[in-house]
């Protein structure tokens, strides 16, 4: 008799199971596990590049996180969509949390100068910047996925192509080119530009900025780029020195006057970063598509701060940072370089 109860209460127990991992009936508010979840297989991933400690990923130690993502890229120039998706895998913040960057005792040593080069099997290459990880108010949203579930509209019912391997998800983006299949290697990467480091230099101030592409100058901003206005309110806080102020940020988007000399196509989206940079030599990195392909409405601003000692006359202000770092004042210069 006790068997039979012990076996009766061994299928209740599968059977909550099954239902906590897919809910057919819609019993739970979650609408993100209504789906069977697919597995994409193993991952195998080596790190390599500026850290002390390269080698291969022991995913044994890290625990999965999960992003909800809908999947578009560029067809013949036009957004195209693809669907609407669950992944679930290991993110980048716990991943490279487990690697150290190689100290730089003569140069610019700040985190926010290094940017990941990610390659799979086949050749395939993207981008990451170290600020994009660790930075943002929304962490843990760059996985590398290692399962899927589709989120099919309850009406039409379309069921979404499923991906067949493992694969980069970044779940910032709109324009989802960064999303390569089966990453194998990690190549972390300064950005290759040598500024002197002039810290604590006064005053510190810049009244235009020059535009380069690789390293030939193509344009020099003097006066504030006309375009709509952002109005952002945000507690401004640094890593370093804390709060800073509550304050509303008033500027233009960076990505409506860059585009015309960067525009928006698959290998920029893919391979491109920027670094912004002020006559002190603080200067910080981020990828083509966390400037121009953001989902979350949080942008990169331009400001002006008019004519002062301290910091005037064009800023940066990153929207979607929780910390203030990469907001670099007295901006002097901006690099470009397609990352091949």
């Amino acid at each position: 008799m006790k068997a039979k109860l012990y076996l009766f209460l061994f299928f209740i127990a599968c059977s909550g199971f099954q239902l906590n991992a897919q809910d057919k009936t819609d019993k739970t508010n979650d609408f993100f596990d209504n789906e069977e979840t697919i597995a994409l297989g193993k991952v195998s991933l080596e790190i390599l590049g500026e850290i002390k400690n390269p080698g291969k990923v022991d995913f044994s130690k890290l625990q999965k996180h999960s992003v909800i993502v809908k999947e578009a890229i560029l067809k013949n120039n036009k957004d195209t969509f693809v669907g609407a998706y669950r992944y679930d895998g290991y993110s980048l913040y716990d991943i490279m949390n487990l690697y150290a960057i190689k100290d730089k005792p003569n140069e610019f040593n700040s985190v926010i100068n290094y940017f990941l080069e990610i390659e799979n099997a086949k050749g395939e290459k993207t981008v990451v910047s170290w600020g994009e990880i660790y930075y943002p108010n929304h962490r843990h949203e760059i996985l590398v996925a290692t399962d899927v579930m589709r989120i099919i509209p309850s009406k039409t019912k379309e069921l979404w192509t499923l991906p067949t391997e493992p694969k980069l998800v970044v779940a910032g983006d709109i324009v989802t080119e960064r999303n390569i299949s089966s990453p194998t290697k990690i190549i972390i990467r300064s950005y290759p530009k040598n500024i002197p480091d002039k810290k604590g230099l006064k005053p510190l101030y810049s009244e235009s900025f020059k535009i380069f592409d690789n390293d030939k100058e193509i344009a020099v901003i003097k006066d504030y780029p006309k375009a709509d206005f952002e109005i952002y309110p945000c507690v401004f806080y640094g890593r370093g020195r804390g709060i800073h102020g509550i304050d509303k940020f008033k500027g233009i988007k960076v990505k409506d006057f860059l585009v015309r000399y960067f525009p928006e196509n698959v290998n920029n989206i893919k391979n491109a970063v920027l670094l912004i940079s002020a006559p002190d030599g603080f200067r910080a990195v981020y990828t083509y598509s966390e400037i121009f392909n953001r989902n979350d409405q949080s942008e990169l601003l331009l400001i002006d701060l008019g004519r002062n000692d301290n910091g005037g006359c064009f800023k940066c202000f990153p929207a979607g940072d929780f910390f203030s770092d990469r907001a670099i004042k007295a901006i002097n210069e901006i690099y470009f370089m397609n990352v091949k």
